[in-house]
């Protein structure tokens, strides 16, 4: 019987202190290469969090200031967080407060020249692919200060009983025509300064903030809350700002359920996270490594990282393991054409190897992806580790060729990104194509606790076949993704629509080591709900990640995913690829005729905000009375699943409900 083949793509970054933590760009403002006006000013760069149990609310206020003795316009860059919810922005002119409301991308890019060309104060926020947020404020006057505030809204992640929040400052240095074309100011002349507040009902019994530790000030508020603070002046948005906090070790297998539905003649919305209480044993058998590293000219910052992440993992290997290393820029070419056993001497002679590896050419990622698969042994499991940005521009770029290429062999595939503004869409694409999971990895982040607990998924044995259902109560839009494996120390997050309140039963099928298991609990969705209405901006996300992931694997047409992409985007005022936040006054939005549907929405969002603000973190776990798991939570999962009002799982019903959306909402293409 064909032994099954795993892909793992390893991302790992280290702490600051190596060298690529000063040789890439950072967030700042830009200013045309050679223009003769003075970049603006960041005075000061203030950020404020509140991580409450499974997602965060993340506000950034920056003061701007035009040493020029002209009039200008002032434009900002930040890194993309992941599977974050740009939602909210506020630019103050003098005593003028601008708003941001959510427009499709072209209309919003006429409207803000039309108003700048007339002399008038606007803002705009476009989100430039996978690589950066634009910040955009016209006719700045010389001398003038201005101050802008964005919000943003994302679920958490946890690994193995770690949370982890992350704030991107450092920029990836993917984007190659922004480079040249623009020139990037970093420095804050006033303060940077970090507030968290942190609110769990599960105990926390750590936390670390990787290269902030030092400058942190920790306050225990008591009722499972803690503030953070953390100053100093004069720094560059060159570094990101990372949070880990350790959850209990006994905590139980379990589900947790955060809901919103204010109105009982309209559907909820929610965000379930599901926690495997499951015990999954390592293997004990030696397994087969297979390296693919990319040493193309985007990994210049990132070399020496890769080069250190790679040393580290061959010297974890055991003399009954076996690796092979394939590096690829222009194309891509093998270090040792046979499996290596993992002897002190082999691994030595590898390592010197990977150690003098230089940067070059362009990226082939698609052939360095498809060398790392050929030669593998059938009789042993093997893993393929892929290190890279994913930023592909050499050879086959479409991610549909890498759906087709996973596609024709059983295998699994662990996608870590290296640094902010790497491919997401399509790293997601290898990842989901072959029933694994993706994640990022920042420079902040210590190199031995990622590698540890990627390794964990590998070297232990996973739940197959994963399908979970709901029954009782009619689920609806709860993703698009195919669960297929857990693997060890995840999480399953599943955000949705429910039609109404009432008694749901919720069943897990799983095949462990061969055997049939089935986990099952029920508890209640609430007729109202009015605490968490962010819940509803973090289900528009993922339906839209969701869309753009059939798209990329040629699964949905491309404009009927756009047009369903701004749909979403203006519904749940979200900047996508396909929405940008236009930013004006009372009367600009008059003007142009306007709703003002992101007002209303902040309006609700900051009065739950206010309530919540002085409570204790409310319990959200669900199945106490009759726990799903008897076990503590050994393994999670965090891929979201596809369904509607039946199993979440299902590809059937994966492909049947994205292509359904997709002609509903072309059927309704909308102009604003």
């Amino acid at each position: 019987m064909q032994t099954q083949h795993l892909i793992a793509a390893f991302v790992l970054m280290t702490a600051c202190g190596l060298p690529l933590c000063n040789s890439a760009q950072a967030a700042g403002t830009l200013s045309p290469a050679g223009s003769p006006d003075a970049p603006m000013v960041i005075v000061d760069h203030h950020l404020d969090v509140v991580v409450n149990n499974g997602w965060a609310r993340t506000q950034v206020t920056q003061t701007f200031r035009n040493d020029n003795t002209t009039t200008i316009e002032g434009v900002y860059s930040t890194p993309v967080p992941k599977s974050a919810a740009l939602s909210e922005v506020e630019i103050v002119v003098g005593e003028r407060t601008l708003q941001g409301e959510v427009v499709r991308k072209q209309r919003a890019r006429t409207i803000y020249e039309d108003e700048k060309a007339q002399g008038n104060s606007a803002g705009l926020t476009e989100k430039n692919g996978f690589q950066d947020h634009r910040f955009q404020v016209a006719n700045i006057a010389p001398g003038e200060t201005i101050r802008v505030r964005a919000v943003w809204y994302q679920a958490m992640e946890v690994e193995s009983g770690i949370a982890r929040y992350l704030y991107p400052l450092e920029d990836g240095g993917t984007d190659e025509a922004a480079k040249s074309f623009w020139t990037r100011t970093e420095a804050v002349e006033g303060t940077f300064s970090v507030d968290v507040e942190l609110k769990s009902a599960a105990p926390v019994v750590d936390l670390r903030m990787p290269g902030w530790d030092s400058l942190a000030k920790i306050e225990e508020l008591g009722d499972g809350r803690r503030r953070i603070h953390a100053e100093a002046t004069g720094e560059a948005l060159d570094r990101d700002f990372l949070l880990y906090y350790r959850l209990a070790d006994d905590l139980p297998g379990r589900i947790d359920l955060v809901a919103h539905r204010p109105d009982e003649d309209k559907p909820g919305h929610f965000m379930m996270v599901v926690t495997p209480g499951v015990d999954l044993k390592p293997i004990e058998h030696g397994s087969d490594y297979v390296f693919v590293l990319d040493i193309s000219g985007s990994m210049q910052g990132k070399l020496a990282t890769l080069q250190d992440a790679v040393v580290r993992s061959l010297q974890g290997l055991t003399p009954e393991d076996r690796f092979k290393v394939v590096v690829f820029s222009d194309r891509a070419r093998e270090l040792n054409r046979d499996f290596w056993n993992a002897t002190p001497e082999r691994v030595a002679t590898m390592s010197n190897q990977v150690s003098a590896l230089q940067t070059e050419g362009g990226t082939n990622l698609y052939e360095g992806l498809d060398l790392g698969l050929g030669g593998l042994d059938d009789d042993r499991v093997t893993s393929v580790l892929l290190v890279t940005d994913a930023v592909a521009n050499q050879g086959l770029v479409d991610p549909k060729e890498f759906a087709t290429l996973l596609g024709e062999v059983d295998v699994r595939v662990f996608g870590f990104l290296l640094g902010n503004s790497g491919n997401w869409p399509l790293m997601r694409t290898i990842a989901e194509t072959s029933g694994g999971f993706s994640q990022g990895v920042s420079n902040a982040d210590d190199i031995m606790g990622q590698l540890m607990l990627a390794r964990e998924k590998i070297t232990h044995e996973a739940i197959h076949d994963a399908e979970l259902t709901v029954r009782g109560v009619k689920v609806m839009d709860a993703g698009d993704e195919h669960i297929g494996k857990i693997y060890k120390g995840r999480q399953l997050v599943v955000f949705g629509k429910y039609a109404e309140g009432g008694r749901a039963k919720v069943k897990l099928a799983a095949k462990i080591s061969g055997a049939d298991k089935t986990y099952v609990t029920e508890f209640d969705f609430p007729d109202i709900a009015t605490d968490s209405p962010e819940v509803e901006r973090l289900f528009a996300l993922a339906r839209i990640e969701d869309i753009e992931g059939a798209a990329h694997h040629g699964l949905a047409d491309p404009v009927e995913s756009d047009d369903a992409v701004a749909d979403l985007g203006i519904a749940y005022q979200l900047v996508t690829d396909q929405t940008s936040m236009l930013v004006l006054d009372d009367d600009g939005f008059k003007r142009h005729g306007i709703d003002r549907r992101n007002r209303d929405r902040v309006n609700v969002e900051r009065a739950a905000q206010q309530a919540r603000a002085a409570l204790p973190p409310a319990p959200t776990r669900v199945d106490a009375k009759k726990p799903m798991f008897q076990g503590k939570e050994a393994s999670r999962v965090r891929p979201r699943s596809g369904g509607g009002g039946g199993a979440i799982d299902p590809i059937s019903l994966t492909i049947g409900g994205s292509m359904a959306f997709l002609a509903i909402a072309s059927r309704r293409r909308r102009e604003d």
